[in-house]
């Protein structure tokens, strides 16, 4: 564990000596919430349940971050260790593979969990953001969905051969979502045939997942969303470990 935890805390350097992913992870969810935040404000509306534009805004621009960690920050840095010989080279030390690839999806998680935790701090302090739900149930709704997101990460991670495959294939994955999964433009108003091609989007599911719990909904009411993700998590993670490769 000594030797994980050392792996750990030297990515989370390394990661923000490529300052690139932490301003779309920390900081463009941040300029988006203020954008919409000056335009449309934080009153109640009637579209959105009562509730204000940052107050949904919140939880999906979570998704947005768990979407841009998945996609984009785990595929590259993987490819990038394959293509410069790092993963071989790490085969062949005391160091098992299990370790260099858990301290990857720690150094991920934390980034997102941060995200998230300045989204509500910029929200509350800024806005007056509307909590309704319960703090453990949304915590565990946002674990469910980093995990089914970061194995499909790792599953591209597994396939792609280098950076710029890694970076071509996680953004045309990635921008159709954030656009109709509901986690930039709120699904209220959306035309009703962009909301049933979000049916078939997954990260449509983890937008209404948080959005749901965050305003107090209960785990029932959302079943479909536990059995996309958690599908999700169990395929990709049976295809990650059957297609990757360390070199």
């Amino acid at each position: 564990m000594r030797g994980f935890w050392k792996l750990t805390l030297i990515e989370i350097k390394l990661y923000f000596r490529f300052p690139i992913m932490a301003f779309f992870t920390l900081v463009v969810p941040l300029m988006l919430l203020f954008l919409f935040g000056a335009i449309f404000g934080n009153e109640p509306s009637p579209k959105q349940g009562g509730y204000g534009t940052v107050d949904a805004s919140v939880p999906a621009y979570t998704a947005l971050i768990i979407g841009l960690s998945a996609l984009i920050a785990l595929p590259i840095t993987l490819a990038n260790y394959r293509e410069r010989g790092i993963l071989k080279r790490f085969r062949a030390t005391p160091v098992s593979p299990a370790t260099v690839l858990g301290a990857q999806l720690v150094v991920q998680f934390l980034m997102t969990l941060a995200g998230m935790g300045l989204l509500i701090l910029a929200g509350k302090l800024v806005y007056g953001l509307r909590f309704d739900g319960n703090a453990v149930s949304v915590l565990a709704a946002f674990v469910l969905s980093c995990l089914s997101f970061f194995a499909l990460g790792m599953l591209l991670a597994g396939l792609m051969p280098n950076v710029r495959t890694a970076s071509i294939v996680g953004n045309v994955l990635l921008y159709p979502m954030i656009y109709l999964s509901g986690a930039t433009i709120p699904m209220e108003i959306m035309p009703a045939g962009m909301r049933a091609i979000a049916r078939f989007i997954p990260l449509t599911y983890v937008v209404t997942l948080l959005q749901g719990l965050w305003k107090g909904e209960t785990w029932a009411a959302h079943r479909m969303e536990l059995v996309v993700l958690g599908l999700l998590l169990v395929l990709a993670s049976i295809l990650a470990i059957k297609f990757f490769r360390w070199e």
